[in-house]
């Protein structure tokens, strides 16, 4: 997993894709009016500030250098007034550029999100889940710059360099190609530059994504770090990593440490230029010192967007490689497809018919093969077998969270193939072994932010299976504050819950997946009495590695290596002295040590 990881990461893609930059655009294109708007303010601005050293060129040649105080004044105030218009259309773009961007990305999250909900359970078994975090935030955030700071204000340098030329032409063709002059090794330098940044950008992701790599599973698993007592060795190995992180953004540094610094030089090698040529052509009187001053900022000018430019390119560089990675988490289809008509199901009662089913979750390696059985409705079927004899997977493949390769199922003598998925889970509700409780309250942990489900529907709920009374103790009850994943509370409590959010949306049928096995025996004994008088009048599937708890099942199947091997009551089973006798008696013998200690 950790290398899949990596591999991924190493990817760079190119600087630019057309393809991947079209795509992107999309995002952009129900907010065109505020790019136009935004690229109009770009033109302005990117005018404004040349504009200045042209006003300095007349407030020297025209006004000072003919003592002209109420002219000098006049194109002061007029500079005062650029600089102030500058200001405010600054503000404005600054806004909605921030504003197109925010709203960009707010899109793109919305719909990997809802994207992210479709998948099947197919997709998540082989999906590290911080990589899919990485996508919704990262690697968003980094397309960010390129909405906000990147794709419009990238006109604005090119505008600046537009305008700058301009006004210096128009002033004077051989001191502006004079200027100009240092342009080839700066063009030359910038290519260079790019390369060997695109090189240690790679490394630097490479290096990052080991690093948090290596965090997220040593803090997942710190129980095994710290009772092996693992604490210095792997420090170690994360220094080794950190290590080559930090030696990959030292080298990214180094050649923005060149870069600017040389960029700077050729500015300054520019003006040093026009201070030699302009100040022999004022000597011989074809140059003014307005002009000359007026180049010496437009010099200074001249630069700066040059920098930029370098500074969007690795903007767009970093947004090709997310949009690289996001654009390839959405179109990964891996879904468990509804039909294009769907079949309603309407007054379910709760019947079930698995007929010859064959599924596997990887191609031919079937985990089940040639399940056949009936369930008629209200009654209560257990499903036992060693670990792996395929007793989830059929729960999986009944919610339609996985699809079958063969045979069909049917509800109430419906294909639920030819159901929606969201309408047949409608009718199912389940309660895991390993329960998931989200951050919020009890309430909301139990109604699953359903206002359908009156708060006297989810405390008769709490009530049936026990989970009343340890709510009732609590500071804020069913407003009780939740942890992330229920860190307050214990295991049993947490499985109550779990009942209980199961039974508020009153199903026609309920699963049970080893739901007892974390509870303890004054629990257990709760929540059996709760079963009992709960599945009255509904169709409920047990799976149980206690063999006590299902012994008034109305009927047992026992599974073992991906098949049905017997089927029966408790008595009749225990008769037949096959493989369920066979986990019987050893569950019996564990009850008998475990009691004789």
């Amino acid at each position: 997993m950790t290398q899949d990881y990596h591999s991924e990461e190493e990817v760079l893609g190119k600087a630019y894709d057309s393809r991947l930059m079209k795509r992107l655009l999309g995002y952009i294109k129900p907010y065109r009016k505020y790019v136009f708007f935004a690229i109009f303010l770009n033109i302005v601005v990117a005018a404004l500030g040349p504009v200045r050293p042209y006003l300095t060129k007349i407030a020297i040649d025209d006004h000072i250098a003919n003592s002209d105080y109420q002219g000098l004044l006049e194109i002061s105030l007029i500079l005062f007034a650029t600089l102030i218009f500058q200001a405010v259309i600054q503000f404005f773009l600054t806004y909605y550029t921030q504003y197109l961007g925010q709203k960009t990305l707010y899109d793109l999250r919305t719909q990997l999100f809802k994207h992210t909900q479709k998948l099947a359970l197919k997709f998540y078994d082989k999906t590290p889940i911080g990589r899919l975090v990485t996508r919704v935030t990262n690697d968003v955030e980094a397309l960010g710059e390129l909405f906000s700071s990147g794709i419009v204000m990238v006109f604005s340098d090119i505008f600046i360099i537009i305008w700058i030329l301009a006004f210096m032409f128009f002033m004077d063709m051989p001191l502006s190609l004079v200027t100009l002059s240092v342009l080839p090794v700066l063009i030359y330098g910038t290519f260079l530059f790019r390369k060997k940044v695109r090189e240690s950008y790679r490394d630097v992701r490479l290096h990052l994504a080991r690093l948090n790599s290596y965090m997220q599973e040593h803090i997942t698993g710190m129980n095994v770090v710290q009772i092996f007592r693992k604490e210095e060795d792997e420090l170690k190995r994360f220094s080794n990593i950190n290590n080559d992180y930090r030696q990959a953004n030292i080298k990214s540094v180094f050649y923005y440490a060149v870069f600017y610094p040389a960029v700077e030089l050729l500015s300054s090698i520019a003006i040093a230029l026009i201070v030699w040529y302009g100040g022999g052509e004022i000597i011989q009187g074809t140059l003014t010192i307005g002009v000359l001053f007026a180049f010496i900022q437009y010099t200074e000018m001249f630069f700066r967007p040059i920098r930029d430019l370098s500074e969007k390119y690795n903007i767009m560089q970093t947004a090709m490689a997310s949009s690289e990675r996001i654009f390839k988490l959405l179109d990964n289809q891996t879904f468990v497809r509804d039909p294009e008509v769907p079949v309603k199901m309407e007054r379910v009662k709760g019947e079930i018919e698995f007929r010859n089913v064959w599924f596997a979750y990887n191609e031919e390696d079937y985990v089940l093969k040639d399940i056949s059985f009936k369930i008629n409705p209200g009654e209560t079927v257990a499903i036992v077998g060693h670990t792996g004899a395929g007793k989830t997977s059929i729960i999986n493949i009944l919610t339609r969270f996985y699809d079958i390769n063969r045979g069909s199922i049917l509800i109430d003598g419906k294909n639920i193939s030819q159901v929606d998925k969201k309408e047949l889970r409608k009718h199912i509700s389940m309660v895991l072994q390993d329960v998931f409780l989200f951050s919020g309250t009890i309430k909301s942990n139990i109604d699953m932010a359903n206002d359908e489900i009156p708060n006297e529907k989810i405390i008769e709920a709490s009530k049936t299976v026990g989970a009343d009374r340890f709510i009732k103790k609590l500071s804020g009850q069913y407003d009780e504050e939740v942890k992330e994943r229920g860190a307050t509370l214990s295991v049993g409590q947490k499985q109550l819950i779990s009942f209980a959010r199961a039974l508020a949306y009153d199903p026609k049928i309920l699963i049970l997946d080893e739901a007892t096995s974390s509870v303890d025996t004054e629990t257990e004994i709760l929540i059996q009495k709760a079963i009992e008088n709960l599945l009255v009048g509904r169709t409920a599937i047990v799976i149980a590695h206690r063999l006590s708890t299902i012994q008034s099942a109305d009927k047992i199947i026992v599974m073992h290596k991906g098949e049905i091997r017997e089927t029966g009551k408790h008595q009749e089973l225990l008769a037949k002295r096959g493989i369920y006798y066979k986990l019987y008696q050893l569950q019996y013998k564990d009850q008998e040590i475990v009691k004789a200690v």
